[in-house]
């Protein structure tokens, strides 16, 4: 039984480094690995619980990183429940280049799986004895997995009363607003994509956004904008959120840290408003930190009052 079960059909061992400059040909000495665990849901669940949170995080996951990956998650006392499969979980790889502050990321397309597997996944959501009050669908989808594997997911989610928070992208993204979310969190980048606008003002972010509401694809649209902050929009409400002025580490894990920190803070029935901004606190703490180690909620609390937000 659980409050939140977060959803990571496409988990990985994060594994990141650093050098002073990527460039080509030749040799980059790094300095030593850091490796967390990974994934979108697998980020989520480990911020939600860090702040105290009732979580459990569901994915697939096989091989030696698969067992890697679990043994961190235990490390984390993260409470976990994976679905055993034939394929080799992935690495993800960053190196963080010191001297500009760029992060590249180098993404593994991950394990094929079975449709015995993936069906597994929906089936175990099923079979909860309690569903979860909320559910996170998190991340990329692997090979093997239909395009609808949200969708799927969230229509069972709908049987079972579960209010869902979406965050993919691509046709997967597509289809599961197509059986209505109760809150989607694209970045900007990715609106784009879904609606084929190019959205350059705010005014074109805010308009798309209630697009999607009024479709009835979702009830809530967080809309992450990198460096410019993030947008918040409902049926008739609309918040703008500043981006925090923090030092860098590293960027990698700051959307999941978002959806942690928001989805922590709805968990313990505060508003709308006061869970966008722990969102925007998790995101900034998470930047603070190197690899995928995310936030820590004393910089959450600290940052929280530090938030400016405005109506849009």
């Amino acid at each position: 039984m659980t409050d939140i079960l977060t959803v990571t059909m496409n988990p990985a061992l994060d594994v990141s480094t650093s050098t002073g400059t990527v460039s080509d040909t030749h040799k980059l000495r790094c300095t030593a690995a850091i490796v967390h665990p990974g994934g979108g849901g697998v980020n989520v669940a480990r911020v939600v619980h860090r702040l105290g949170g009732d979580c459990l995080a569901l994915f697939p996951a096989g091989g030696m990183n698969g067992q890697r990956l679990q043994q961190l998650l235990a490390r984390e006392q993260v409470r976990s429940h994976c679905i055993d499969i034939a394929g080799e979980t992935r690495e993800s790889f960053s190196v963080h280049e010191t001297t500009s502050g760029r992060d590249f990321r180098f993404v593994l397309p991950g394990p094929e799986l079975s449709a015995a597997e993936w069906q597994d996944c929906l089936a175990c959501f099923s079979g909860l004895p309690m569903p979860p009050r909320y559910l996170v669908a998190s991340g990329s989808l692997p090979p093997g997995a239909p395009a609808d594997f949200y969708a799927r997911l969230v229509r069972l989610a709908h049987a079972r009363g579960s209010l869902v928070v979406l965050d993919t992208s691509g046709p997967a993204l597509a289809a599961a607003l197509a059986e209505g979310v109760y809150l989607v969190k694209p970045s900007l980048r990715e609106l784009r994509e879904l609606t084929g606008h190019p959205l350059v003002t705010e005014q074109d972010w805010h308009a798309a956004a209630l697009q999607i509401i009024r479709r009835g694809q979702a009830q809530v649209v967080a809309l992450s904008l990198g460096e410019g902050g993030a947008l918040l929009v409902t049926a008739d409400r609309a918040l703008r959120a500043k981006s925090l002025p923090v030092t860098v580490a590293s960027s990698i894990g700051a959307g999941d840290s978002f959806v942690g920190g928001l989805l922590w803070a709805l968990h313990r029935h505060q508003d709308l408003e006061q869970a966008f901004r722990h969102g925007m606190a998790a995101g900034a703490a998470a930047l603070l930190a190197a690899g995928t180690a995310l936030c820590q909620p004393a910089d959450v609390e600290r940052l929280c009052r530090e938030v400016v937000m405005t109506p849009a």
